[in-house]
């Protein structure tokens, strides 16, 4: 069966479902246009005229994330890339310096294709290669010299990971005390806050520049913005009308976004707090089940995201999370995908705990995970 095939079935197969724990992004256009209306309506005033080149709507948009992040400005960019792009050459600029110091799993070093490098002209280096952030002496005992620290909050790749307050603080002034400036990569910040036990301008205040995205966490369509000081955000909206992120309209998105604001926010803290029990209870339902090794990581997770590692071949998996939403119309992993990052054989996913996932109690998800390994080589004949 062809990749497309499958990809299809399973589609297919998470629509027909009942019950998913992990939904994602994918719905039909009149099902999105449907919530953008009713969502959007609700967020603001849609009798408004629709933007033009960064009016209306969109500066709505602006005024909103610098209020929730107690920055001065804010500037709303297409794409995330562009944002991290703009903001680390206008730091640069006025460092003299166009090393960024940042961990060698953030965005930019593996998903953007070396577009600061290749379209900026910057530099990077890694103050460190652990599986985490860089620590403040890692930070201050560096043996070269960077004119910005880029921090991706969480870091992503590694397992959404996030230091402890105190870390975060003490590393942003070991980079101060080597003259540093310092840019937050907060495409989830969102989610950061009951980690942290701080609000979000207590957060983003420790940085001097703060990336935030709108499609990932909230749900919105697609769009960044970029928030740091009012003369920070004019030069940042120079350089993106020179990359051509100045579009005409822009309206769909940012009322998409406003929207996530306004509907998605006030709850992530409870997505936050489910994934804990989703997490044991996935770990206990299949080392149950008699799986002979597994791994949720980080055991209990930083934000509503985390990954899970389990012993077999990606493709075995995907067979597996097929067979169990055509079967049961129950799903884990909705159209989620396992990959194999590292040893052949050894696969990984991430398991997203959102909205649909709070309908789940900690015995559902633990039946559910041993029904999974029921379809696992070697465990098919376990008892349900």
């Amino acid at each position: 069966m062809g990749d497309d095939t499958k990809r299809e079935r399973l589609a297919a197969a998470v629509a027909a479902c009942e019950r998913v724990l992990t939904r994602g992004p994918q719905t039909g256009v009149g099902e999105r246009l449907a919530r953008l209306v009713a969502e959007g309506a609700a967020a603001y005033d849609v009798t408004e005229p629709v933007d033009i080149y960064g009016d209306g709507v969109v500066a709505a948009l602006e005024d909103r994330v610098a209020d929730l992040l107690g920055t001065e400005a804010a500037a709303f960019f297409p794409t995330g890339t562009m944002a991290q792009q703009v903001a680390l050459r206008t730091w640069a600029g006025r460092t003299g310096n166009p090393t960024v110091a940042l961990h060698p799993q953030a965005h930019p070093e593996v998903h953007e294709r070396d577009a600061v490098k290749v379209v900026s002209g910057l530099r990077t280096v890694h103050p460190t290669t652990a599986p985490r952030l860089p620590t403040p002496d890692e930070v201050r005992d560096f043996e070269e010299p960077f004119g910005t620290l880029m921090i991706e909050l969480p870091l992503r790749d590694p397992g959404f990971v996030l230091p402890t307050w105190d870390e975060l603080s003490d590393t942003v002034a070991a980079a101060r005390e080597r003259d540093a400036v310092v840019h937050f990569d907060g495409a989830r910040l969102w989610e950061c806050t009951p980690h942290f036990g701080r609000p979000l301008p207590e957060i983003a205040g420790l940085a001097d520049s703060v990336y935030v995205s709108f499609y990932k966490s909230l749900e919105g369509i697609s769009g960044a913005a970029l928030a740091a000081p009012a003369d920070v955000v004019a030069e940042a909206k120079t350089w993106r009308h020179r990359y051509g992120g100045l579009l005409f309209q822009q309206f769909p998105a940012a009322l998409a976004a406003l929207a996530g604001l306004h509907t998605v926010l006030p709850r992530l803290p409870s997505y936050v707090a489910h994934a804990k029990p989703v997490a044991r209870a996935l770990r206990e339902g299949l080392a149950e089940a008699g799986v002979p090794w597994l791994r949720v990581h980080p055991q209990e997770p930083h934000t509503h995201q985390f990954q899970l590692w389990l012993p077999y071949p990606a493709d075995v998996l995907d067979e597996a999370v097929l067979r169990q939403a055509e079967e049961t119309g129950t799903s884990l992993f909705g159209r989620t995908t396992f990959h194999e990052p590292g040893l052949p054989g050894l696969s990984m996913t991430e398991v997203t705990v959102a909205g649909p996932a709070l309908e789940w109690s900690e015995q559902d998800v633990r039946d559910a995970a041993a029904d999974f390994a029921r379809r696992l080589p070697g465990l098919e004949a376990l008892e349900p």
